[in-house]
């Protein structure tokens, strides 16, 4: 399978509300969250959950933050990232169709995430533990690892360290990430609690750059404050050139073969 092959059945599958910078970076100021791309009161330019990260882990919070899309609450996109792993029926479909998107993603666009987090391309590969106690490699690991020519890195939950506010001391990890810049992977970014957790876990254990990819930014279109974001989306089909830290052409000398190491194989 091409990446161009991928990137058609991609075209035609679920809708998308892919995040870019038009929406980030809108001429009349933010309309979401410069660091997650979400809801911020007006004039501010952090929501209110990025603005407390900052606030009590500054200096161990990721140095980049990029999410592939928006998942609103209701639609299909938010529905195959819970599907993808639930419990009692995981959509062997869903998990297909995601891994395809996370992979087209950082294929397209990793250099554009490793410039924006001001590191080389990243040496080890993690994934943001579920806080629900899930036994077993998480789901999103299963599926990106085979394809990343990256070591693992792996994060577990400290006994006792649930919560939603951010808590540097939550997660432990597994193997030294000293002096190494780590891709950090998560499905879904609600309050960025969990994702930046990790990410300072990792600082914590030696690791000079943390990069985060989210494949789904969460809204509430209940929300009162995601009403000025969710009025400039509108569903589309997937589009190669979309991405939250560049303009929609490609950066300059940007080519597929240099933007991540990964590898596709034909019969997954």
């Amino acid at each position: 399978m091409t990446w161009d092959v991928l990137r058609a059945r991609l075209r035609s599958a679920l809708p998308l509300y892919p995040v870019g910078p038009s929406v980030a970076n809108a001429p009349e100021g933010p309309a979401g969250c410069v660091v997650c791309r979400g809801p911020a009161r007006p004039g501010l330019v952090r929501c209110y959950q990025c603005g407390r990260h900052e606030l009590t882990g500054h200096g161990l919070l990721a140095d980049a933050v990029v999410p592939v899309c928006y998942a609103i609450k209701g639609t299909a996109f938010a529905g195959a990232l819970w599907r993808y792993k639930s419990w009692t029926a995981p959509s062997a479909a869903a998990r297909r169709w995601l891994a395809a998107l996370l992979l087209s993603f950082l294929h397209d666009h990793g250099s554009c995430v490793w410039r924006h987090a001001g590191m080389p391309p990243p040496g080890r590969l993690a994934v943001v533990p579920t806080g629900c106690g899930r036994p077993g490699p998480h789901p999103l690991l299963e599926l990106a690892s085979p394809y990343l020519r990256l070591p693992v890195t792996r994060l577990a939950v400290r006994p006792g360290s649930q919560g939603r506010d951010l808590d540097v001391d939550r997660f432990r990890v597994g193997k030294s990430a000293a002096g190494a810049g780590v891709l950090l992977i998560d499905d879904t970014w609600v309050s960025g609690a969990s994702a930046q957790s990790a990410a300072a876990a990792l600082k914590l254990a030696g690791a000079r750059h943390v990069a985060v990819v989210v494949l789904g930014r969460h809204i509430n279109p209940a929300d009162p404050l995601a009403a000025q974001l969710t009025a400039r989306l509108a569903p589309a089909r997937y589009c190669a050139s979309a991405c939250a830290v560049h303009d929609p052409e490609p950066p300059a000398g940007a080519t597929p073969d240099s933007t991540a190491r990964l590898s596709l194989s034909s019969d997954r």
